[in-house]
């Protein structure tokens, strides 16, 4: 990886009352590697959270994960589906960014559903493990209004064919004239921050674990061995979603201290990196 220079960025803003893009001067200055440092075995589970005050300074404008909260098929709102890997990826992703980049964070991850007025204070919303997902009328109203006027989605945690079809059914319901384009390793998205030299693909721990003598990545079928990261554009040529497709992105966030291999080659190398990357790419475009 290549040390990145700092570099001025713009914080996309939304509030409740209109959309606007607030200039605002955020450097990122990152050393060479992501440079986690010493490994963290949480396995005990017995350490606490980390925490931070936020400067008062930025109060309003702290960046804020949100992850979505979306209803199932054959489960109720409150089911399995949106809450996997939840709370320690969206505490971990959160910590790293205050820790690694100099982007004021929010300590405290929000769930938000579709359907909340709260979903327009948030530049940038994460949707997990999507297989049985689906978006009623009023989600997908709100959701494109989200779309459409600054905000940007990433989708993560889906492998093999079956599984990206649903979710492209489900997006295809906001995005009715548009259709998804596969970005190449060349795109910024890839390089904005860290400079990775081949698209991220992070299995669960579990499954790096049983894969790990075979070099295996993957979970599933022929169909999943190759990661992709699939994007709808709005019609400015603004990215507006992006699909994670044959990785797990937030597994690697939220294992990051139950085994230092793993943390290694997954955390460090990957999940961490192109979090950050896409974060900061959603938040400059």
């Amino acid at each position: 990886m290549r040390k990145p220079s700092t570099s001025d960025i713009r914080d996309a803003v939304l509030s409740r009352r209109a959309i606007s893009f607030i200039a605002a001067f955020v450097a990122v200055a990152l050393a060479a590697g992501i440079g986690l440092g010493q490994f963290r075995d949480d396995r005990d589970y017995s350490a606490p959270v980390a925490t931070w005050e936020i400067d008062r300074d930025f109060a309003h404008d702290v960046f804020t994960f949100a992850r979505v909260r979306y209803r199932s098929y054959g489960r109720e709102r409150r089911g399995d589906g949106w809450q996997t890997d939840y709370p320690d990826s969206d505490l971990n992703f959160s910590y790293r960014l205050q820790q690694l980049t100099s982007l004021e964070v929010n300590p405290t991850p929000k769930v938000v559903n579709l359907t909340d007025e709260e979903l327009f204070d948030h530049p940038f919303i994460y949707i997990v493990e999507p297989v049985q997902l689906y978006f009623e009328d009023d989600e997908v109203e709100a959701l494109r209004r989200y779309l459409l006027n600054g905000g940007f989605l990433m989708v993560d945690d889906l492998w093999g064919d079956d599984q990206f079809e649903h979710i492209h059914r489900e997006l295809k319901k906001i995005f009715h004239d548009r259709d998804w384009v596969e970005l190449p390793l060349d795109h910024e998205i890839f390089h904005c921050v860290y400079d990775l030299d081949r698209k991220p693909q992070v299995p669960s721990i579990h499954a790096a674990q049983r894969g790990r003598s075979q070099g295996i990545t993957w979970q599933g079928g022929d169909d999943a061995r190759i990661p992709h990261y699939r994007a709808f554009f709005d019609d400015h040529d603004r990215m507006v979603t992006l699909i994670c497709h044959n990785t797990d992105i937030g597994d690697g966030w939220e294992r990051e201290g139950e085994e230092e291999w793993y943390f290694r080659e997954f955390s460090e190398k990957q999940s961490y990196p192109m979090g950050i990357n896409i974060v900061v790419y959603a938040l400059t475009h």
